[in-house]
C-alpha cells in the first residue's frame, strides 16, 4: 500500500510498504478521507518527534472495513463506513474511572504514537483496544466519506459549548478564524448565540463570513476589545474563545469578557513559548472564568456525525480545497499559507 510518513521538517515522503496485517480482535480499514488538523501542521514544522522515527500522521479518518479479525468482539462487519478520531485512553486512571476520558494521563493518539498509524494510508488497522478505548463511530446512511472526515475537529468544539452552555442570551467573541474558529462561529450560532468574529487575516475573515458571524473585525486596525464593548452596552461578551496557537489573544480575551464571563484556551501555545499574561485582577474582581479546553468525551464524536448529517455543520462551507494522497505536500502547504479554509486528502486514488 501507498502510507505518507512525516520524515523532517515541512517534508513528507509517500512510501510503498507492505499491506498491514488485520489485528485478530479488531478490523483493517480502507482509509478514504483524512483532514489536515492545527496539529499535523506543528509537527509538520517542527519536523521529526525526539525519537527521530518517521511516522504516518492524521487523525481526521473515514474509511470503510475491508477485513475483520476472528476475535473482534465490536458489532463491526465489512462494508461497515467508520470515522475514527485519535484518542485512546487506558481506561484505568483516575480520570478514565470517572468518564473523563479525554484527562486520561495514559492518552495515547492515533498519528502521533509511531506504533498507532495515521489515516495518511491506505490501509489502517485497528485493534481491539483502539475499538474498545478509543473514538470509533459507524458513519450515518448515506453520508459521504469527505464529510464524515469532519467529525473529529468538530468533536471538541461541540464539547466545549456544551461545557459552556452558550445559549440565546450569549454573545461570543471567537478570535481566529480557522476551520476551528469557523467550527465555533457555526456552533454557538446554531445554539442561538450572537457571534463576534475577531481574524487578521483578510482572506480568512471572508472566508469565515459564509458562517454568518453577526459582526467580523480585524484586531490590526480596529479595537476590538471597544467594539466588543461597545455592541455589547459596555458590558462585554458573556464568552471569549480562543481558537489560534496566539498568547495575545488570550491577554485580549479577558479584557473582551464582561463581569462573570468565560474565556476559553481553546487553541494551544508554541511548547517552546507556552507563557501566556492575563490581566490577574479583572479576573479576580470579575469572577472571570478561564478554562482550558482539550479533547472531548467519545460521544462527543458521535454528536458531530449527527450535527453534519442534520446540516449544522455544511461540508461545502467549511472544505475549500482537497488534494489526493501523492499531493500531501500540497496539502499542508496550502493549509499553512492560510489560503485554505480546511484541507482534506483523498486517500484512495481510484
Amino acid at each position: 500500500m501507498k502510507a505518507a510518513y512525516l520524515v523532517g521538517t515541512n517534508q513528507i515522503e509517500i512510501r510503498d510498504v507492505a499491506d498491514p496485517i488485520c489485528p485478530p480482535d479488531g478490523l483493517l480499514l480502507r482509509v478514504q478521507y483524512c483532514g489536515v488538523c492545527g496539529s499535523d501542521l506543528r509537527r509538520w514544522k517542527e519536523g521529526l518527534p525526539a525519537n527521530g522515527i518517521p511516522f504516518i500522521p492524521g487523525h481526521e479518518i473515514s474509511g470503510d472495513i475491508v477485513a475483520v479479525g476472528p476475535d473482534l468482539k465490536c458489532n463491526y462487519h465489512l462494508g461497515d463506513h467508520l470515522a475514527v478520531a485519535p484518542d485512546v485512553h487506558c481506561g484505568q486512571c483516575f480520570y478514565c474511572q470517572r468518564g473523563l476520558y479525554n484527562l486520561c494521563t495514559s492518552l495515547r493518539f492515533i498519528g502521533i504514537q509511531p506504533e498507532l498509524w495515521g489515516g495518511f494510508a491506505e490501509l489502517l488497522p485497528l485493534s481491539g483496544e483502539v475499538l474498545a478505548n478509543g473514538v470509533v463511530h459507524q458513519m450515518p446512511a448515506n453520508m459521504p466519506f469527505s464529510a464524515a472526515a469532519l467529525a473529529e475537529p468538530a468533536s471538541s468544539v461541540l464539547a466545549t459549548h456544551h461545557r459552556l452552555a452558550t445559549s440565546l442570551s450569549d454573545t461570543v467573541v471567537v478570535m481566529g478564524a480557522g476551520p476551528i474558529g469557523c467550527l465555533h462561529i457555526a456552533i454557538a450560532r446554531a445554539r442561538g448565540a450572537r457571534v463576534i468574529l475577531s481574524e487578521p487575516s483578510k482572506i480568512r475573515r471572508e472566508m469565515a463570513r459564509r458562517f454568518e458571524p453577526n459582526a467580523v473585525i480585524d484586531p490590526f486596525n480596529e479595537d476590538l476589545v471597544a467594539i466588543v464593548h461597545q455592541l455589547t452596552n459596555g458590558l462585554g461578551a458573556e464568552i471569549a474563545i480562543c481558537a489560534n496557537p496566539v498568547a495575545s489573544t488570550q491577554t485580549q480575551a479577558v479584557e473582551c469578557v464582561r463581569r462573570g464571563g468565560k474565556v476559553v484556551l481553546f487553541g494551544g501555545l508554541p511548547k517552546n513559548q507556552p507563557i501566556t499574561t492575563l490581566d490577574a485582577n479583572r479576573i479576580h474582581y470579575g469572577e472571570i472564568e478561564v478554562l482550558g479546553a482539550f479533547s472531548y468525551h467519545p460521544t462527543f464524536h458521535e454528536l458531530a456525525l449527527q450535527s453534519i448529517q442534520r446540516g449544522i455543520i455544511a461540508e461545502d462551507k467549511l472544505v475549500t480545497h482537497y488534494f489526493s494522497l501523492h499531493q500531501i505536500n500540497d496539502a499542508f502547504t496550502a493549509s499553512a499559507m492560510g489560503e485554505a479554509l480546511k484541507v482534506l486528502v483523498k486517500v484512495q486514488e481510484i
